[in-house]
């Protein structure tokens, strides 16, 4: 927001205060302050607005920030238009056949105006703030806009077909020619301004050509409405069409400045372009809703800033920045926000209001503030453990959009056959999807990082996938997922080691699951106690073309709703054996069906407590020496005793054990 130093000297005395002053007391207050320029005569002062405060996305939000730290009067124009004989029901007609979109519209009509040039202090007004000018109609919309950030639109009357105004869902796909001479498709979530026959504007966006003001126009109508700011939102980011209008009434207006601003606009046009005023207003739509009283106990400002804070001085302050008292007394004081202060609602944040005026500055650094001790939730505690565990492993932590395109979408979906949620307005172009699983997005980012020559891409990311439902709405599931360069074995240990930090005395079980996506032998459904749990795989050469991957590529992906319950995260420890290990290869011939999973959990539990490791070594093939449909896995034991040294014949014999209790289960042979 850039603001003009001469323009707000209209509205409190600045005599005695520089503009640098004056900018640095409204960035201590909240109003960053980016730069401050030289135009002409004038200074502009380019002022950081967030958010919350679209108050100040006008001069005279800015003069009452800085009339309240400066502790001046606030002056404002009166806007009191004269008008004529002729009552406005008699030259206009407005029709509200979308409330939710426009909460209220009003209309005031001019007659006899004489378009022309700008009288050169307003034009030097707005050339200050980047606005050039256009004609004196234009002008002074433009002017009250950055005078009290209400946009206003001016039609041409005469150019409105049966001289009347329909607010309204726009069609789908209606033609729309702006007066940035751009034509635009409009949709039915959008709000159209028509007359009888086409749309002439978008509401709370931009004007139509067809209607603009030109030197041939003599009938005004002025329109002031409040819109809803999240359908300006998804208007103006749809259509890629962003103006000073829509910029406001995104963030939301004060209701009461609605007839104000048509008022201050009428009254100078009258006296810039001459005309006549019609007697009243059309004003149709919702008033706005009596604002709730918020109550300040004065001790919470000492418990909250530190210091003590005289009541008298926090009642002044409020009342200064425009709240009503209701009630006060020696404790605490109750108020009505003002309406421009939609975002004062709680008592946190009239603590807040008095803190910034009275001076974060004011402050000491060394002031004492009670501090309550938190504590992190359990899902919290537990995806620190997963993500500590990761990270040793080497895997770097990636953020993506939960937004993807339909080729995206349609790639990887394990958890549900259902179609992906569609958003009524894409973040990104053509991604609408709600994503239900976040494999292709990391899979995205690793191709993004092959391009870049980035030659170690190892990727997770914890975050929400969203399952459809019979209702229409998300299920949403908090799912860690990673993307790795290594291969099968090395991602199920991780995921292993993952496990391990959490103390999850559950077997990783394995099954077979097919995807076009994975090579079939090199892809499982894992379960955990039985209960689905996750997909892990490496990629096939048909899954590495369709994310156009140079190498080898595993993806898993996991639900960490299944870990919550199960996850011990009390510190575990356990006392290192001073006795030396014993090893013991083994080579097992089993037939092709029996996956290493099988035979793994089979060795864990035949081989006893004096098992340290199980080590997978290798798989060979031959058809000459092992006979067709036979493999032969090679592993190794290691073993050791907690008390006393484990003797030959104790290893033997763990050996014995293990392959007598996988020829049992599996026919296994030993080598």
């Amino acid at each position: 927001m850039i603001v003009s130093y001469d323009w707000l000297k209209d509205y409190l005395s600045l005599d005695d205060i520089s503009a640098a002053e004056l900018a640095r007391r409204l960035m201590l207050a909240g109003l960053n302050h980016e730069e401050t320029k030289v135009v002409g005569d004038d200074l502009a002062i380019d002022l950081e607005i967030t958010s919350n405060r679209p108050d100040c996305l006008g001069h005279i939000g800015v003069a009452r920030e800085a009339a309240v730290l400066f502790q001046r009067t606030l002056k404002s124009p009166p806007a009191t238009p004269a008008t004529g004989n002729t009552p406005i029901g008699e030259l206009a007609k407005v029709t509200l056949a979308c409330p939710d979109l426009c909460h209220r519209y009003t209309a005031r009509v001019i007659r006899g105006v004489k378009v022309a040039a700008s009288p050169a202090w307003l034009a030097q007004r707005l050339t200050t703030i980047g606005i050039a000018p256009i004609n004196n109609v234009v002008d002074i919309t433009n002017y009250v806009l950055m005078e009290c950030g209400q946009p206003l639109h001016a039609f041409d009357l005469a150019r409105l077909d049966g001289r009347e105004i329909v607010v309204r869902r726009a069609r789908s796909e209606e033609p729309f020619e702006a007066i940035n001479h751009t034509t635009y498709s409009l949709e039915p979530g959008m709000c159209a301004i028509a007359d009888r026959r086409r749309a002439v504007a978008i509401g709370g966006v931009m004007g139509g050509a067809d209607t603009e003001v030109s030197p041939r126009t003599t009938e005004l109508l002025i329109e002031s409405a409040e819109f809803a700011p999240a359908s300006i939102r998804a208007t103006a980011r749809r259509l890629n069409l962003h103006s000073d209008s829509s910029y406001r009434f995104e963030r939301g207006l004060d209701p009461q400045g609605v007839d104000w601003a048509s008022r201050r606009a009428c009254e100078m046009i009258l006296d810039l372009a001459g005309g006549e005023l019609a007697e009243g207003v059309i004003d149709v739509g919702q008033r706005a809703a009596q604002r709730e009283p918020v109550t300040l106990r004065f001790a919470q400002l000492r418990r909250i800033l530190g210091i003590d804070i005289d009541s008298a001085e926090a009642r002044r302050i409020l009342t200064a920045l425009g709240a009503q008292e209701t009630t006060a007394d020696s404790r605490s004081v109750q108020i009505i926000p003002p309406t421009w202060r939609r975002d004062l609602t709680r008592e946190i944040d009239l603590v807040e209001e008095v803190a910034r005026i009275h001076g974060y500055d004011a402050i000491p650094e060394d002031v004492q503030v009670p501090m309550a001790p938190s504590a992190k939730i359990r899902r919290d505690r537990v995806l620190d453990k997963v993500r500590q565990a990761l990270t040793g492993a080497g895997v770097d932590e990636a953020l993506t959009l939960s937004v993807v395109e339909q080729p995206a979408s349609d790639a990887f979906t394990p958890w549900t056959n259902a179609p992906p949620l569609r958003l009524s307005m894409p973040i990104l172009r053509r991604a609408d999807l709600l994503r239900r699983s976040l494999i292709p997005s990391l899979l995205q980012a690793r191709r993004t990082n092959e391009t870049l020559s980035n030659p170690a891409v190892e990727l997770f990311e914890t975050a929400r996938i969203y399952l459809p439902q019979a209702d229409g709405s998300p299920r949403e599931e908090l799912t860690l997922s990673i993307v790795s360069g290594r291969d099968f074995l090395t991602v199920k240990g991780i995921l292993e080691t993952a496990l391990a930090a959490l103390h999850i005395s559950a077997s990783l079980e394995v099954i077979d699951f097919k995807h076009q996506l994975l090579s079939p032998g090199r892809s499982v459904e894992l379960r955990l106690n039985g209960a689905r749990f996750g997909f892990l795989g490496e990629l096939s050469p048909t899954g590495l073309k369709q994310f156009e991957l140079r190498g080898t590529a595993t993806v898993a992906e996991i639900r960490i709703s299944a870990l919550e319950p199960i996850a011990n995260l009390a510190p575990q420890s356990a006392e290192l054996s001073p006795y030396p290990a014993v090893e013991r290869d083994l080579n097992l011939v089993v037939d092709e069906q029996v996956h290493w999973a099988q035979i793994e959990s089979t060795l864990r539990f035949s081989a006893g407590p004096d098992l340290e490791q199980l080590v997978y070594r290798d798989t060979y093939r031959d058809l000459n020496r092992l006979g067709a449909g036979k493999k032969s896995l090679l592993f190794t034991l290691v073993l050791r005793k907690k008390m006393g040294t484990l003797t030959n014949a104790e290893a033997d014999g763990v050996r014995d054990a293990v392959v007598a209790a996988c020829t049992r289960a599996f026919d296994a042979k030993l080598r």
